[in-house]
């Protein structure tokens, strides 16, 4: 957990619900499939992302949260959208309740290395096309994203 959180859920209580901006990336490889990781907390799979910390522009965040968890440097190509809601509300084991509002950006890697799971946050990762998404366990707020990421233009 940032710093900059753990200073305000003691001040406001630790399973306080926090509302919280965030981002995630939706990584593109050359075949059009998107990287999925599966997370160390609850075993879900999601798109790799965080917490945007003070001072950080949505973009920076996301490009920083891609190389802590991942390894690799990526580009931005365009914003999916922005994503908050039911699904968005995160309950962490210790209790602690998160509401995410996401910025989603789509990104290619731009340094050509392969991916590898930080092994802190992220156990493994995956490269998945959206029927072989439906297979597997995600994060509640998954599905709604990758609609949005694997739509095509003007498609709602």
């Amino acid at each position: 957990m940032a710093d900059h959180l753990q200073r305000i859920r003691a001040l406001v209580g630790s399973h306080e619900l926090l509302q919280v901006p965030s981002v995630s990336i939706a990584l593109r490889d050359g075949e059009g499939r998107v990287l999925l990781a599966r997370h160390a907390e609850h075993g879900a799979w999601l798109l790799p992302g965080g917490a945007i910390e003070p001072g950080e522009t949505p973009v920076d965040a996301a490009v920083r949260e891609m190389h802590e968890e991942t390894g690799l440097a990526v580009r931005v190509t365009r914003l999916v959208g922005v994503f908050g809601g039911p699904d968005f509300v995160v309950d962490y084991k210790n209790g602690d309740r998160t509401s995410y509002v996401m910025a989603v950006y789509e990104a290619v890697a731009g340094d050509g290395r392969t991916p590898a799971p930080d092994e802190r946050e992220l156990l493994e990762l995956r490269w998945v096309l959206p029927h072989e998404a439906t297979t597997m366990t995600l994060a509640r707020w998954v599905p709604t994203v990758l609609h949005a990421v694997f739509a095509e233009p003007g498609e709602s």
